[in-house]
């Protein structure tokens, strides 16, 4: 952890995340808070005594600096908080910083994606696109791709988003007959109603589904903001059927959510090319955590399969998909 020594009692403080933080009756009867704190260190598991609310209300996923003591508890570093408060905006603290976050500038990231958007041969996808891009920037900026699964870091989203991307200009160099600007604007935008599907604290971090995430989803909520966008563009419908078309069936099949199979080639493409970075997304940092010539544990969204850590490349190694 990266707490500072501020006496020679060995006092300690720092700017944290709580991850967890649960109330709690000691056997006195005595109220108390059972936290853990992290930051891009580690984490600690801490406890706030004799606690009542006018020390303050405190929420997971929230950044706090905390004061106090580390000692050992059964064998492991227990911190003894003596004093805690919320962040402000003179802390200057970077959210980034205390949460696990995608591995470029999200700034970056989004530029590359407007940029990419405006250079549309196609006056309409490039209406379309830019227009709902720089009216979501703020949120796309630390918005995650899932709740649990691929990409569920902050800035998540946008690297999954900038990876399909990539994807799919290799594949347009391949198969030049595949419309360039219709698959883009799909890989743009087919998780862009994720931003309504969450709910996200302002570390980044997914805490749940919304009531609309749970009632209608990001694919049939995507073609709903792609459609209200179109009409008052006055994008014609042709344009916006296809792009609505592209969300909704991006899933490929009905029995993992899509509304309708893909049936033109670019909705086919991104289905494929969704699917396939969600998968790599997973399969690595499974194996980044499994020891060489070790199989992985099983995973839930690969059918539970078991994978391999050959060790033969590094997997540490990123692309610069930000160029």
């Amino acid at each position: 952890m990266k707490f500072t020594t501020i006496d020679n009692r060995g006092t300690v403080e720092g700017f944290c995340l709580l991850k967890s933080v649960d109330k709690k009756t000691s056997s006195k009867g005595d109220t108390y808070l059972d936290i853990t704190l992290a930051d891009s260190d580690g984490e600690i598991n801490a406890k706030l005594w004799n606690y009542n609310e006018a020390m303050g209300t405190y929420e997971a996923n929230t950044i706090v600096k905390v004061r106090g003591t580390i000692s050992q508890y059964n064998g492991q570093d227990q911190f003894r908080i003596e004093r805690m408060r919320k962040t402000n905006e003179n802390d200057n603290v970077n959210p980034a910083d205390f949460v696990k976050s995608a591995n470029y500038s999200a700034e970056a990231m989004f530029d590359q994606l407007l940029c990419l958007a405006k250079g549309f041969k196609d006056k309409e996808l490039n209406l379309l696109v830019t227009s709902l891009l720089e009216e979501n920037r703020e949120a796309m900026l630390y918005w995650p791709a899932a709740f649990k699964l691929h990409h569920a870091v902050r800035g998540g989203l946008l690297m999954h988003i900038l990876s399909i991307v990539r994807l799919a200009e290799a594949v347009c160099t391949v198969y030049p007959f595949v419309d360039k600007d219709l698959l883009l604007s799909g890989a743009i935008l087919h998780d862009i109603a994720k931003l309504k599907e969450f709910v996200v604290c302002e570390t980044g971090v997914a805490t749940g589904y919304s009531i609309k995430g749970n009632l209608i989803g990001h694919l049939a909520e995507g073609a709903i903001m792609v459609r209200e966008a179109a009409k008052k563009l006055g994008i014609s419908e042709e344009t916006s059927n296809l792009v609505e078309h592209m969300l909704l069936s991006h899933h490929g099949e009905p029995e993992f959510g899509a509304a309708v199979r893909p049936l033109f080639l670019e909705a086919e493409l991104l289905s494929e090319l969704d699917l396939m970075d969600s998968r790599i997304y997973e399969i690595k940092e499974a194996l980044l955590n499994t020891a060489e010539g070790e199989f992985s544990q099983k995973m839930w969204a690969m059918d539970n399969r078991k994978f391999l850590n050959h060790n033969r490349v590094d997997l540490a190694t990123d692309a610069d998909i930000v160029k």
